[in-house]
């Protein structure tokens, strides 16, 4: 952990990995293509809109989920992409002309996390391990980051298991 007066790189990060029924190669895709990425990526009972999509270093990802008449956007930057193996990216909610705004729902959630999904080839499929942690957070913002761990297990367990849906029908295809 590095600090720097009152901001903190990490001191925890989340993390939840995954087995899927799938190849390294069709999991990389499903999460690097705009076709694929929605119908599965987001809350559960969200509808997505991939508004913009660049899947290169500097490049964004840039998308709204919208239920029940709410509608919220996010935001990716992407760091590092190393086909199949790693996506490293920055994450942050947005706004509709793709700005940085705070969580609609927690005032002291971090801006920005960075994320990092690894895939790995087990035993014919493919284990996906996310991993975030804020960046630039206050103390404040890293208690709460590690205090939504829980519903964050939760919301990327559904959003996961949307996933797995997705790559069925995949193979289903095949």
């Amino acid at each position: 952990m590095t600090q720097n007066g009152n901001k903190t790189e990490t001191k925890k990060q989340f993390e939840i990995s995954r087995v899927f029924n799938a190849p390294r190669e069709v999991v990389f895709k499903a999460c690097t293509e705009k076709e694929q990425l929605a119908h599965w990526w987001g809350a559960k009972g969200f509808a997505l809109d991939v508004v913009k999509l660049e899947v290169k270093p500097g490049g964004v990802f840039h998308y709204s989920m919208t239920a029940n008449k709410m509608q919220m956007f996010g935001k990716w930057v992407f760091e590092e992409i190393k086909v199949p193996e790693k996506i490293v990216f920055i994450s942050s909610f947005s706004d509709k002309d793709c700005g940085i705004t705070r969580h609609p729902g927690a005032a002291e959630w971090p801006l920005e996390t960075r994320s990092i999904m690894a895939f790995a080839a087990e035993n014919g499929g493919t284990r996906l391990t996310i991993t975030a942690y804020p960046i630039n957070a206050s103390n404040k913002e890293q208690e709460t980051f590690e205090a939504g761990f829980d519903s964050m297990k939760g919301g990327f367990g559904g959003t996961l298991d949307q996933l797995e849906e997705h790559l069925k029908t995949l193979a289903t295809k095949r």
